[in-house]
Parts: C-alpha cells; sequence; structure tokens
C-alpha cells in the first residue's frame, strides 16, 4: 500500500468514517471545513493516532499544524519528511 492509501485509510479507521473507503477522499481536497468537512476533534483524533503510529507531534494551534493537515497528500508528505514511514 502506497503512503497515500495508507494516510487515507488511517483517518478512515481513527475517526471511525465506516462509510468511506479511500477510494472517496481526494488526496488534494480540503480535510476540514470543505472537503471532508472535518472538525477540531477529528483533528485531536487524527493527531493522537499520527503520534502513534508514526510518533509525530505537532502543536495544536501552530499554523505549521494547520498546514500539514490541509489535506492527505500533505500528511503524507510530513510522514516522508520525518523518515517515521512503518
Amino acid at each position: 500500500m502506497d503512503l497515500l492509501e495508507e494516510v487515507k485509510q488511517l483517518i478512515i479507521d481513527s475517526l471511525q468514517l465506516e462509510d468511506m473507503t479511500p477510494e472517496d477522499i481526494d488526496p488534494d481536497a480540503a480535510l476540514f471545513v470543505e472537503g471532508l468537512g472535518l472538525d477540531s476533534i477529528d483533528a485531536l483524533e487524527l493527531g493522537m493516532e499520527l503520534q502513534r503510529r508514526y510518533g509525530i507531534t505537532l502543536s495544536a494551534d501552530s499554523e505549521e499544524s494547520r498546514r500539514h493537515f490541509s489535506s492527505v497528500r500533505s500528511i503524507a508528505s510530513l510522514i516522508e519528511s520525518t523518515g517515521k514511514t512503518p
């Protein structure tokens, strides 16, 4: 499984989006507000899962965190940049 697909599945699993498949998620679409329409609670859940799985820690209110969480592709880039892919 490539990293984009892995991140999509992580989002589906950690946020319990049972009605979605990885194919339903555009890797470049916004995750919050428009796009998937995730909220701050979803961001917290997703952040905790990224920390658990990849050891990535982000500040809750930083502009950098918002940029990294903007899309599936940006999350995958963050994971790649840390070199912590499983």
